[in-house]
């Protein structure tokens, strides 16, 4: 009997090779993949967890004893490592002169009462909220009152301050003929309330163009794939807005329904730097608050810089506060 010769490390494991190769190009090409039922958008909202995919094929390769897929799997992780290895380091720094969060409260929110006085207890300067009801307006403006002097509201947005706000106005994000059910909205349907604002605080250092927006939502549907074309006329809306804005100075607070890696965004990021990317420590992921995987609430600024970026406890919303400290 002729003995069995044992394949040489270098031809075992040939399909890991390839999968940890096809993983390293999916994460160095993102933004090739094509827009075909959003499935782009949805490759880029979910990219850090492609790293999850690296240890897998480790344990696989280990286990086949391939040294093929071993020396493979150096293109995702040096891929990933070039993404997001610059968010594993504090990047945060002492001082500013003003703080600044964001929150989307939720509809549903079962206790605004104790969600504003969690908010107002945070010690920030100005204070977004997004996603606000009629029937928690008066809560929320009851809950601030003592806190923030001054507040403006637009639609389901507004902005609480503790410097004097002025030239208020809405911001058109909402294009209200799209959205997965829009073949079956009545051609009378009450139109949508404003989601976005822009108003200027009156600061020491001069004024300062703040926007808060809350842009529409997504959906994982069988027949559209990753629906995203309310969210993605929002994020044009908004860009554009920003883009003839006049002020130097400005902060965008908000829930985008996405991640800054969405190439959505891309006129908002050319122009506006993450608080969270420059000087956050970590991810920040804000959704959903009770096991986070994705960072759509965000902190967005030009004129300015970020000395520090957090994410805020727990409210009774299905989304996590965010918040920053910038300074001039």
């Amino acid at each position: 009997m002729i003995p069995r010769i044992p394949l040489a490390p270098w031809k075992r494991g040939p399909v890991l090779a390839v999968l940890a190769l096809l993983l390293g190009l999916l994460m160095l090409l993102h933004a090739q993949v094509p827009t075909f039922a959003g499935i782009g958008s949805l490759v880029e909202n979910l990219l850090p967890w492609l790293g999850v995919l690296g240890p897998v094929l480790l344990a696989g390769a280990v286990w086949r004893r391939s040294a093929s897929a071993t020396v493979a799997l150096l293109l995702p992780v040096t891929v990933w490592l070039s993404l997001f290895g610059g968010l594993l380091v504090d990047k945060s720094h002492p001082g500013g002169d003003l703080t600044v969060a964001s929150h989307n409260v939720s509809a549903d929110n079962p206790d605004p009462t104790g969600t504003a006085r969690q908010l107002a207890a945070s010690g920030a300067d100005l204070l977004a909220l997004e996603e606000l009801t009629p029937q928690a307006m008066g809560t929320y403006e009851k809950g601030l009152a003592k806190a923030y002097p001054y507040h403006a509201v637009r639609g389901t947005v507004g902005l609480w301050s503790k410097l004097p706000l002025s030239d208020t106005r809405s911001v058109n994000v909402v294009r209200g003929d799209v959205g997965p059910l829009a073949k079956t909205k009545p051609a009378d349907a009450p139109k949508e309330p404003a989601r976005a604002l822009r108003t200027t605080v009156a600061t020491d250092h001069g004024p300062l163009a703040v926007y808060v927006a809350h842009l529409g939502s997504v959906r994982l549907m069988p027949s559209d794939g990753f629906w995203t074309d309310s969210r993605d006329f929002g994020a044009r809306a908004l860009g554009k807005a920003v883009a003839a804005e006049p002020n130097k100075r400005v902060v965008l607070l908000g829930d985008l329904n996405g991640t800054t890696d969405d190439r959505a965004f891309h006129t908002l990021t050319a122009r506006l730097s993450s608080a969270q990317e420059t000087a956050g420590n970590g991810f920040g992921f804000t959704w959903p608050a009770s096991f986070p995987i994705a960072r759509i609430d965000q902190i967005l600024v030009r004129g300015v810089g970020a000395r520090s970026a957090w994410v805020l406890p727990e409210t009774g919303s299905d989304h996590l506060p965010v918040a920053a400290r910038i300074s001039w």
